[in-house]
């Protein structure tokens, strides 16, 4: 690589392999906030070093080294640890080439690292918050958004995690194949989590961060291999390649939000929606249903209709029907009062969203605003559209979401 500044495909490249370097680290020494500070060093140490000497052959290996060798100047510094240390001292100081590394962690760490994070320390949402931030490298201000939290509630609850780990004494490691199930929930919440902010970025300049969302359907894919005949893990996969299939649509020329009634469906890529709808129908066959399932077959709803008009709204309205009896999530009755609306009509719509009012969680929320807006839309009240399309502008940390509300504002106001 020239000398210079790490160009973006380098950026992209620790971002992708970070995950990866915490979870070898974490694995070898057990220490997780260690460890994620001596990967922190190692990610800057290569931002310093890679433009000057180029990406190594094996930047993976390369970063685990300098990562390993941090964790043992830490280690070297702790007295009461002298007996740990000289265990890693016998590990680290005869490690091999970084050829041979790379080809002693060829297993996905990533994976490893995910049932590593949903500890027996924690409670489910500590431990999906840790698993983001470790895991999908979601910032605090992304994880609260996700949360429907405050960013300073967010942080607070990632420190009490990682101290609970340091103090509980259970050891930080690859859990045994019935632990593994026992944690799976929390495990395929984090990656509906990592994709939904892939997919659909809810802070900054992108629309989309394309990264994210590959990735979580990796490891979905990765999971799945491990639980072949789980239909929540097949859901969820099902559910990311269904929505994963618009990305191309969601984008116009100029990089704003093309909503999907709008969207040119000859952009859908229609390999991952055969391949989603196949999951999705083989594993309804089954028997027991859960929520990510009904997502997915909301999605493949949406997916297999030839335009906005010819969507089957009354099916859909129905699985959100399902999905709300069996989640008290507040967005699961955001878009069923969608779908009830394309039903029934508007005022249907505009009256199910008066049940979120209440709910704290959406207080202030962007998405509550943007609905009431377009379902005002709807009913001709083009003075409500506006005050509700500018109050979400106002609301959302999304900046080609803004934008694209405050377009439809000023379409109305014209």
């Amino acid at each position: 690589m020239t000398p210079g500044l790490l160009n973006t495909r380098s950026e992209h490249l620790l971002r992708e392999l970070a995950p990866q370097v915490l979870g070898a680290v974490v694995r070898r020494f057990g220490d997780f906030t260690a460890a994620e500070d001596a990967v922190q060093e190692a990610l800057i140490a290569a931002s310093l070093r890679w433009p000057q000497d180029g990406v190594p052959d094996y930047p993976r290996a390369w970063l685990i080294q300098v990562a390993s060798r941090r964790m043992l100047d830490y280690l070297r510094s702790e007295t009461a640890r002298r007996l740990r240390e000289t265990a890693a001292a016998m590990e680290i100081e005869n490690l091999a080439p970084a050829a041979d590394v790379e080809s002693a962690t060829q297993q996905d760490d990533t994976v490893v690292l995910l049932f590593m994070c949903c500890h027996p320390a924690l409670t489910p949402s500590s431990a999906i918050a840790l698993t983001l931030r470790a895991v999908g490298g979601l910032t605090t201000a992304e994880i609260a958004n996700a949360f429907l939290v405050p960013e300073s509630t967010m942080a607070q609850r990632i420190s009490r995690a990682k101290q609970s780990i340091k103090t509980s004494g259970v050891p930080f490691s690859m859990p045994e194949a019935s632990e593994r199930t026992a944690r799976l929930g929390s495990v395929l919440h984090v990656l509906y989590l990592i994709f939904n902010e892939g997919y659909s970025s809810s802070i900054g300049p992108d629309l989309q961060r394309s990264d994210l969302a590959n990735e979580a359907i990796r490891l979905a894919r990765a999971v799945h291999h491990l639980f072949p005949d789980d239909g929540e893990v097949a859901g969820l996969l099902a559910l990311m390649l269904l929505t994963d299939a618009r990305r191309l649509a969601r984008v116009g020329r100029d990089g704003e939000l093309v909503p999907l009634d709008k969207q040119d469906r000859t952009l859908w890529d229609q390999k991952a929606i055969s391949e989603g709808v196949a999951l999705i129908s083989r594993t309804l066959s089954r028997g027991s249903v859960g929520s990510y399932q009904l997502q997915a077959a909301i999605a493949a709803v949406h997916d297999e209709a030839t335009s906005g008009d010819d969507t089957d709204w009354p099916q859909i309205m129905a699985l959100y029907s399902l999905l709300m009896r069996m989640s008290d999530n507040p967005m699961v009755t955001l878009n069923h009062a969608i779908a009830a609306a394309m039903v029934h009509g508007p005022a249907t719509g505009l009256k199910l969203l008066e049940a979120l009012d209440a709910d704290s969680r959406m207080a202030g929320h962007y998405r509550l605003d943007a609905v009431r807006a377009h379902l005002f839309e709807m009913a001709g009240d083009h003075l409500s559209a506006i005050a509700h399309y500018r109050a979400a502008a106002r609301r959302t940390t999304s900046i080609p979401e803004r934008d694209y509300l405050t377009m439809q504002a000023a379409r109305l106001a014209s």
